[in-house]
């Protein structure tokens, strides 16, 4: 299927060099297949194929080629040095396209910056938007779908949901198993695998790093390594709640969730909160990766525990408050406050099973399959 990055990756590449990341079977390297097959004579080159590695370690690929793509470059040592090397003596016209299921800026390899040499794209899982153009179905029927299978290809076309499971299981295991290696060493692969499983059932609240650190036996700064390592092979995200004060919003507590929702444990409230985050901050890094937008996705909570979900900021104006609920379409409290203090926001409650939408003051009651299918991509 068709996906929202397709247009802007042919566009970049014509001006720079683009960088393509996001979580694993993602859809990264169909995106790429469909490219080659437009660009005639085009080459693809994955270091993790001992074959493919060979070539790229020797330049050996077809110089003519209009196209090359590198896929997984980052595990290979020094690799921005390597990779401004090629792209300063690329052919006349030649594209390439590098991709990636870890965070380029966060690997542990060093070298020459790339500044200035390439565009970054973010490819993230399919949203209601997404589905809804490519199956022509309405936007409750699109959601429905994928609360039930997650936003990843394989599960979201899969034949039966027992197919989609089974790909879960794997996924999962694989992504903890493989990947993290690339980060950690071996023995703390079992430990990290614990971690990120009881992440599963903690979506959506203020995550307490000490308590977890107790019940694992670990340090809360080892806790800490390994939530960075989840988030940057693209397991989790983490939003941060809303402050001016940067400094100070990080010494507070974060909230997790999974890229694939497929993967939270919990009841539909906690699998919707957890799909209306993955589309919030689907559409926050697309206005920052194609606009250069200083768009942000955090939550509010006050000391005396008034909390909203989400919050969507650009620069230090907040634009959006966001509270997610199954079938309440009572003004929320916290809502309403919040709405009084930022009146320049707009104020929206989510209602996944929403007979009528509202607008009661500044708050605007609305069906969440419907307004999740009106965001950008």
């Amino acid at each position: 299927m068709k996906r929202y990055l397709d247009d802007k990756v042919r566009q970049d590449l014509q001006k720079k060099m683009v960088v393509l990341t996001g979580p694993r079977q993602v859809g990264k390297t169909t995106l790429s297949q469909q490219l080659l097959n437009e660009f005639s004579g085009g080459q693809y080159l994955n270091f993790d194929v001992m074959p493919h590695r060979a070539v790229i370690q020797a330049q050996s690929w077809r110089h003519n080629a209009p196209l090359l793509v590198f896929d997984e470059i980052h595990k290979m040592r020094d690799w921005k040095t390597w990779l401004k090397g090629v792209y300063d003596g690329r052919s006349p016209n030649q594209s390439i396209l590098v991709t990636g299921s870890a965070r380029m800026d966060t690997c542990r390899q060093t070298g020459e910056s790339l500044a200035g040499r390439y565009f970054r794209l973010r490819l993230h899982p399919i949203s209601v938007r997404e589905w809804c153009e490519a199956n022509d179905v309405s936007p409750d029927s699109a959601l429905t779908h994928l609360l039930s299978r997650g936003g990843f290809p394989e599960p979201v076309l899969a034949d039966n949901d027992t197919d989609a499971q089974r790909w879960r299981a794997d996924y999962f295991a694989g992504l903890v198993r493989e990947d993290v290696i690339e980060f950690s060493r071996l023995h703390e692969v079992n430990a990290m695998r614990i971690f990120a499983d009881m992440l599963r059932s903690r979506v959506g609240s203020p995550l307490s790093i000490a308590s977890l650190a107790r019940d694992l036996n670990l340090s809360p700064a080892t806790l800490n390594k390994y939530l960075d390592v989840l988030e940057a092979l693209f397991i989790v995200f983490v939003v941060r709640p809303w402050h001016r004060n940067i400094a100070r919003a990080t010494l507070q507590a974060p909230k997790v969730y999974f890229y694939d929702t497929g993967l939270v444990v919990g009841n539909e409230a906690l699998q919707f909160e957890n799909l209306v985050a993955c589309h919030l901050l689907k559409n926050a890094q697309w206005q920052q990766d194609t606009r250069g937008a200083s768009v942000d996705l955090h939550y509010i909570r006050t000391k005396d525990d008034a909390e909203v979900d989400f919050c969507l900021s650009e620069g230090d104006t907040l634009t959006h408050l966001v509270e997610c609920k199954l079938t309440d379409t009572r003004p929320h409290t916290a809502l309403v406050r919040f709405s009084k203090q930022w009146p320049q926001a707009q104020a929206i409650q989510l209602v996944r099973d929403c007979k009528v939408e509202a607008d009661i003051g500044r708050l605007q009651v609305r069906d969440a399959s419907k307004w999740l299918a009106g965001l950008e991509v």
